[in-house]
């Protein structure tokens, strides 16, 4: 995909952090000494971690150029590291691996999550959030815009892969845990109007749909798109549209 755009992001910065906070909540550190963000993206995540732990050395991953770019100017103080979470690992064993809204991009994150907890130290915490949304109406009527149009065979294949269920995380990470808690929050965000949810995923969900159409293509498929958001989501009495947003959590203790 081409790169992300921390503009278009950050439009609703303050909904994508709502779910790093509930996530660093869960996090039983006292004080850890190295701390990595996996996927940082424009830093507002690390944000809330430099302030939970002031005197750690926490790093941020990403493999976006321009997320990185942000990210630095917002924390200059923090380090920050261009790598592929696909085959990252830390230089040396850390207190807390921490990933918002990320890993659902990377192919087969099962085996990266695995992976990366044996990079942790004993107590150590793997903590994740991934939106498990593909099967409200915001995802389905991308699929459902990308097949009933002139660009139907250049979109087969562009949406991600729906997440595994709980069960299979379980399974697949507690032998690599003391202690695995996992479950999902649904949010409801309210949002202005139709034109809000499209620029909502417009950042995210719908990136590998645009990517790979031409500039024309993309206005059309947008305003497509927008009619079936427009009749899937009635109005509320103030006008607004909620969006229903399902995550799920993961807080791994080795």
């Amino acid at each position: 995909m081409k790169d992300w755009s921390p503009t278009q992001y950050l439009k609703f910065a303050d909904e994508r952090t709502r779910a790093a906070r509930d996530l660093l909540a869960q996090v039983p550190l006292a004080s850890p000494s190295r701390v990595y963000d996996l996927g940082c993206g424009p830093g507002n995540s690390m944000a809330l971690l430099a302030e939970r732990w002031p005197a750690a050395t926490i790093t941020g991953i990403d493999n976006s150029p321009a997320m990185l770019a942000e990210a630095r100017q917002a924390l200059p103080d923090v380090g920050f590291e261009n790598a592929d979470l696909a085959s990252w690992v830390p230089a040396e064993p850390c207190e807390l691996l921490f990933s918002n809204a990320t890993l659902q991009w990377v192919p087969d994150h099962m085996a990266v999550l695995a992976r990366l907890a044996q990079s942790l130290t004993p107590g150590g915490v793997l903590a994740a959030q991934m939106p498990d949304n593909l099967g409200e109406p915001s995802h389905l009527l991308m699929a459902e815009t990308a097949e009933n149009g002139p660009w139907a065979e250049k979109l087969a294949g562009a949406a991600r892969p729906p997440m595994p269920s709980p069960q299979v995380y379980y399974d697949r990470l507690k032998p690599r845990f003391a202690r695995l808690d996992i479950w999902h929050t649904i949010y409801n965000h309210p949002l202005d109007g139709a034109g809000g949810i499209v620029a909502w995923v417009k950042s995210t969900g719908l990136r590998p749909f645009l990517d790979r159409l031409g500039e024309d293509e993309r206005h059309t498929f947008l305003a497509d798109y927008r009619r079936r958001i427009e009749a899937a989501y009635p109005p509320s009495t103030d006008g607004k549209i909620l969006l229903r947003f399902p995550r799920l959590f993961i807080v791994g203790v080795r």
